[in-house]
């Protein structure tokens, strides 16, 4: 059983610590995106460094008061917010520092707080590139993206945040600093805690920095939008694509006309990229070496594509201005959908050849409970869905809330029935901890459970998330 983050602990710590080091919470640190958890409000500490971070958590570890690392806020699974217990909230906003480059070695050491366009800038400046993108990247912070394993647009070519980290730094549960910022490629000395660490969501220590994966930055980069009559050209288009221009593909997303609609419903100063959208196309991205035409390239694919029926039109950006303009669309999906208001919102991830057949079964089977809007869109690249359930006009969330349970479990089931995964990019959290219970592997689970006993035996580290506490 945990304490709570009181008054009297709040004074306690506040005496081991530089002034200022500890607030009272403000509304951004109980909330959530989606609006759909609501925190308790209590006492959030703003360390500076490393050493300030292992004074609060060994405190908390000898008080038995929770902890729940805060980074940009932007998770979408609760896992930043804690709905009851007033455990310690421990913020990284301070921890910001771009501590070296190495470009020589395509490497760089950044404080867990850093955010993620500053990190973009500061490999920029060095003429490399970090590679890890994602809509919320203006306020996403190192951290809570390497807790998460963050995936995003560019996994196709790059992977996800875990394939990009040569090492950490962070504090374990009872205090103790690990130093592993080593920035090697090859290091095979025992158990890999980078890897344990990444994608634990801050149930087994407080991540403080990483060494991150740096790559040359493409000598020029094509953007273009192809129509495809249905997901299954989709992927013959992916695969055709991938014969032609192999690894220049940096991003492969697919998108459905709802999202498209969306975007004139909710946001209509968004230039479409069609005034009549087709029903599916993609959005594809390829970057290219010195003395290439990616736009060249994007032609021949696309000619391609049309005489072997795998796309019915295209557009290729002509500018920079033009390829902003076509991931702007992208990017205000999920803010278009947010506006509409999802009765059920799916993170989900299937083998490639699945999904042709996945997107039809599933929104069959959701015909059976009720009539819904589905907008369908994603990483094809990668097989990361997202499938989201909205109500048809005239209705909104709310007049569905007793079904919401009954659409993600129809599509939870299905996708877990073809050998997908109920959460590809956005993890756990506190919402999906029952789906891991449901759908998790019983001795991945009892492996899961013995080393969080090992490594946080009072359980402060993200009480709840992930494993229920």
């Amino acid at each position: 059983m945990l304490n709570p983050a009181d008054d009297s602990f709040a004074d306690t710590l506040a005496a081991q610590l530089p002034p200022d080091s500890l607030r009272r919470t403000e509304p951004r640190h109980i909330e959530e995106p989606r609006g759909r958890w609501q925190g308790s409000s209590g006492w959030v500490a703003l360390p500076r460094q490393t050493s300030e971070v292992a004074t609060i958590v060994r405190a908390c570890a000898k008080s038995k008061v929770g902890i729940v690392p805060y980074g940009g806020g932007t998770g979408l699974v609760g896992g930043q917010v804690a709905p009851k217990g007033a455990p310690l909230l421990l913020s990284l906003d301070r921890m910001t520092a771009i501590r070296e480059i190495w470009p020589q070695e395509n490497a760089m050491t950044v404080d867990a707080g850093a955010i993620l366009v500053d990190v973009h800038a500061a490999a920029e400046g060095a003429d490399r590139l970090f590679p890890l993108g994602l809509a919320s990247q203006g306020s996403a912070r190192i951290g809570g993206l390497l807790s998460t394993n963050a995936g995003g647009i560019n996994t196709l070519r790059y992977g996800n945040a875990r394939d990009l980290v040569l090492g950490l730094e962070a504090v374990l549960p009872d205090g103790q600093i690990w130093n592993g910022l080593k920035r090697l490629r090859k290091d095979n000395t025992g158990y890999d805690l980078r890897h344990l660490l990444i994608g634990a969501e801050g149930t087994l220590g407080v991540i403080t920095a990483a060494s991150l994966k740096l790559y040359p930055r493409p000598a020029a980069v094509g953007t273009a939008f192809f129509a495809t009559p249905s997901p299954d050209t989709a992927l013959g288009l992916l695969t055709l694509a991938r014969s032609q221009l192999g690894d220049a593909i940096q991003a492969f997303e697919l998108i459905h006309r709802q999202g498209l609609d969306f975007l004139a419903e909710t946001l209509p100063d968004i230039r479409r990229p069609w005034s009549e959208p087709p029903d599916w196309c993609v959005l594809i991205e390829i970057g290219t070496g010195p003395g290439t035409d990616p736009a060249g390239l994007l032609e021949t694919l696309f000619e391609t594509a049309l005489d072997n029926g795998l796309s019915e039109d295209g557009l290729i950006a002509q500018s920079e201005a033009q390829a902003q303009d076509f991931w702007t669309v992208r990017e205000h999906i999920p803010e278009a959908n947010r506006r509409i208001g999802a009765i059920s919102s799916h993170d989900i991830a299937l083998p490639l050849s699945a999904i042709p057949a996945f997107i039809p079964e599933a929104t069959a089977a959701l015909a059976c409970i009720d009539r819904f809007r589905i907008n369908c869109f994603g990483h094809l690249g990668d097989g990361n869905l997202h499938f989201n359930v909205f109500p048809v006009p005239g209705r909104t969330r709310a007049d569905h809330a007793d079904q919401s349970d009954a659409i993600k479990t129809c599509v939870h089931d299905l996708t877990h029935a073809m050998g997908g995964s109920v959460s590809a990019e956005h993890g756990i959290g506190r919402l999906k901890t029952g789906d891991l219970a449901r759908y998790g592997d019983p001795a991945k689970l009892a492996a899961m459970r013995a080393i969080k006993g090992a490594l946080d035996p009072h359980g402060i580290m993200n009480p709840g998330a992930v494993l229920p506490a």
